[in-house]
């Protein structure tokens, strides 16, 4: 049934990866304890040794003085390839990059189950990588939104700004539990029983997600966008209160500073930066202005 892939957040398929990939060298910062790393300054596609992995990563365009560097984050079941005509548009004006997380794309398996924390050192790695000393903006996509919501109060010194599309809700496991109660039959049962095995870790990048907390970010620029298009509507019984626990986890992401907005992607679905780019190309934009100031 198409509305039980749509609402589970890690099943999209992944396509394959960027054209021209190159495998870059194994240094490993973490390993060798190097806070600052040594900054990649390449265009196009490769991949980085980062605690013993190969991670995949994307990088084109060019930092503006005291801009921050962009870093998108692909939503579960998808890869940096799915970002690519994203990453295209802002690197006119800014510097971008992206990665596949562990089990994603072109990036090497984990080892076995993940935790955020477990992710957030890779997220980490990257960042020392890719931006260096420089300030980020996170830009992340259903899973890699919420990854990235988890991680920018505990990184305020490095994550200047946030821009979270459709990113799944921090209680995304205790709102479908509710919602669509275990004595559900038909199509909802299912719904239900395949988002709690993916949160459970049944997913590519076998990371087991639990609900949480909306931490604070500090002051930083913080852009909401949710889907404007109510598709989770079509799940016979319990969409319509779907729609309205995620619209409220929406909201909920607004406690991650007092200088967030939440704004409805009007006429899109899910994957607002392929239906709406215009919107998450000008949010990115607000919010890398802002980081810059």
């Amino acid at each position: 049934m198409k509305s039980s892939a749509v609402i589970a957040v890690c099943c999209a398929v992944a396509a394959a990866g960027l054209a021209g990939c190159k495998d870059g060298d194994d240094r490993d910062p973490l390993a060798a304890g190097n806070g600052k790393g040594d900054v990649e300054a390449f265009t196009g596609t490769k991949k980085i040794g980062i605690g013993g992995k190969a991670v995949n990563v994307s990088c084109s365009g060019t930092a503006a003085k005291r801009s921050p560097v962009v870093v998108l984050l692909h939503g579960g079941g998808d890869g940096l390839d799915k970002m690519a005509a994203l990453q295209k548009s802002l690197s006119k004006q800014h510097r971008v990059c992206s990665y596949d997380r562990l089990g994603a794309g072109g990036s090497a398996q984990p080892d076995g189950p993940q935790d955020f924390a477990a992710t957030g050192k890779v997220l980490t790695g990257v960042l020392a990588r890719l931006a260096g000393n420089a300030p980020v903006v996170l830009a992340g996509h259903s899973l890699g939104g919420l990854i990235a919501a988890r991680y920018a109060p505990e990184h305020r010194d490095k994550v200047k700004g946030l821009v979270l599309m459709d990113a799944t809700p921090a209680t995304m496991i205790a709102d479908i539990s509710r919602v669509i109660p275990a004595s559900a039959t038909g199509p909802a049962a299912q719904v239900r029983a395949q988002n709690l095995a993916i949160f459970q870790g049944q997913n590519p990048e076998k990371l087991v997600i639990v609900d949480g907390k909306v931490g604070s970010a500090g002051d930083i620029p913080v852009e909401v966008l949710k889907h404007g298009k109510q598709y989770l509507g079509a799940i016979p019984t319990y969409g319509p209160r779907l729609e309205q626990a995620w619209s409220a986890g929406q909201r909920r992401w607004l406690g991650l500073s007092g200088r967030s907005r939440l704004t409805t992607a009007a006429g899109s679905g899910h994957y607002i930066y392929l239906e709406r780019p215009d919107l998450v190309v000008s949010a990115v934009q607000e919010v890398t202005a802002q980081a810059a100031r």
